[in-house]
């Protein structure tokens, strides 16, 4: 029944910090659609910003700002994205690490977002492990 995810929505005390880590660090697309509503674009799904006590509806039961914990793949060597998160001076709170992917093995790096949030950036890992 179900293909694939479309976007999810991310709920933040800083809209300012989540736009630059989001955009800037990653390398994601702002997207503003709507009445002022703002995304991050990236292949071709999106993160819907929501601001905490400015959520649109409907809206998730509890909206939580640091409660997601996302993987993503990158489209450059992990060696690349180090680099990068370097020059942000954003901490690697782990990795690389060998780990288990929706589809292969993945190689990953986890930092944390300006809400707290766990944010897996990945590879497909070049050998096989156990």
């Amino acid at each position: 029944m179900i293909d694939h995810i479309d976007h999810l929505v991310l709920t933040t005390r800083d809209k300012a910090k989540s736009i630059y880590f989001y955009t800037q660090v990653l390398g994601m697309a702002l997207d503003t659609f709507g009445a002022g509503r703002i995304a991050f674009k990236f292949g071709e799904q999106k993160i819907n910003l929501h601001e905490v006590g400015l959520e649109f509806l409907p809206k998730a039961a509890i909206p939580t700002p640091g409660s997601l914990d996302l993987c993503f793949i990158a489209g450059i060597p992990l060696e690349q994205v180090i680099v990068t998160l370097g020059r942000h001076n954003i901490p690697i709170i782990e990795g690389p690490v060998q780990r288990t992917g929706a589809n292969w093995p993945i190689r990953s790096v986890y930092v944390r977002d300006p809400d707290n949030n766990l944010i897996e950036i990945s590879e497909k890992a070049t050998t096989i492990y156990g």
